[in-house]
């Protein structure tokens, strides 16, 4: 405002130039608080990368209607996300592994489910593109424990007829952080293979057994699979799409093989008790549903149950709750879907909940 009244004053005589700047001062500092309150709303979140895409989405559109709020998304994983929170070092923090209601309480956190994705095996073999490979989830988790050593297995020849695979040696790409992505997968992987949860389990962070390649976050795990020849990796669906990736076909609850899709992805939750009886901690894994994506998973947002300061509070659950009543329409396409409208309205009583230690309500809902 200052420097468009300074603007305008070429050619003014010094007398009128100088009122013009006093008048603009007078009128800059009358506007100093919204100034202040503007400048220094900077939203900072950390955690899975799993989302990450989509969060970045909605910070963008959130910062250009409300004129200047600054919202920044770091993808460092789940296990990084619920520790910065936990130490309060950021205003969010992004898990694919919820929190237990006694973790929750002991940490003074919230916690908010915000959409819904698949994780994908992925795949770089000569010749087979996108869902031509097909697998069961306990041939999958055979592979992913090297059980399996090579692409032309009798097992998964079984499971391709006419599909030409090669005598590559399958060579598993994981993740190196601490993995809500690698949670999701090894907890579906335990679920359809109990040989695979007595000798790896699930975990963000499990030992492999056998020589793998390691890369750090979702983008690492794409960018390793493209320089390995007979790779598998795991990966966001997001990133399938983006990337034109040779995503593998699964055999879901139903026993029916299935693309990931943001249709699956739907049909998985509203096949459970997450959308039936609002459970959010409900796995969405090996739904039987039709169609439904047997790696499907909720990813979640964490924030101060208790802030020390209510306005500081208020910037970040400000820009949390609007992605949840007005991020719809952005989520669809992304690769991801939006948590069904019935959930939704019952997680509004989590942001009404928290107090400042001095007893006062953020106020979240001024954007």
């Amino acid at each position: 405002m200052y420097r468009r009244a300074l603007a305008v004053t070429n050619g003014f005589s010094e007398v009128t130039t100088s009122r013009l700047r006093l008048a603009a001062l007078a009128g800059l500092i009358s506007l100093l608080p919204l100034f202040a309150t503007t400048a220094s709303a900077q939203v900072r979140g950390i955690g899975a990368s799993f989302p990450s895409k989509v969060y970045e989405r909605w910070a963008r559109t959130y910062e250009q209607q409300t004129a200047g709020t600054a919202v920044s998304y770091k993808a460092t994983g789940s296990g990084d996300g619920v520790k910065q929170i936990s130490a309060r070092a950021v205003d969010f923090g992004g898990s694919d592994t919820p929190l237990p209601a006694d973790e929750l309480t002991k940490r003074k956190l919230v916690q908010v489910p915000m959409l819904i994705g698949g994780i994908v095996p992925v795949v770089k073999l000569p010749g087979i593109g996108a869902n031509k490979l097909q697998l069961s989830g306990d041939v999958l988790a055979d592979v992913m424990a090297a059980r399996i050593a090579k692409w032309n297995d009798p097992r998964i020849v079984a499971q391709n007829p006419g599909v030409a695979l090669p005598a590559l040696r399958i060579q598993r790409i994981v993740r190196a952080d601490r993995s809500g992505t690698t949670e999701g997968f090894t907890r579906y992987l335990s679920e359809v293979s109990p040989a695979f949860k007595a000798e790896i389990g699930a975990g963000q962070a499990p030992k492999w057994p056998g020589q793998v390649v390691t890369a750090e976050g979702n983008d690492g795990m794409v960018k390793a699979l493209a320089e390995t020849d007979g790779g598998i990796a795991y990966v966001s669906y997001d990133r399938v799409v983006k990337d034109e990736l040779a995503g593998v076909r699964l055999v879901n609850g139903s026993g029916v093989a299935v693309a990931a899709s943001e249709a699956g992805f739907r049909a998985a939750i509203l096949d459970s008790d997450v959308s039936r009886a609002g459970n959010d901690l409900a796995s969405l894994m090996n739904r039987p549903a039709s169609g439904a994506w047997p790696i499907t998973q909720t990813s979640f947002v964490l924030f101060d149950a208790e802030p020390a300061d209510a306005e500081r509070a208020a910037q970040g659950m400000r820009f949390l709750y609007w992605c949840l009543m007005h991020g719809d329409d952005l989520t669809r396409g992304t690769g991801f879907a939006p948590l069904p409208v019935n959930l939704q309205a019952r997680l509004t009583a989590r942001f009404a909940g928290v107090r400042a230690k001095d007893g006062k309500a953020p106020q979240y809902m001024n954007f």
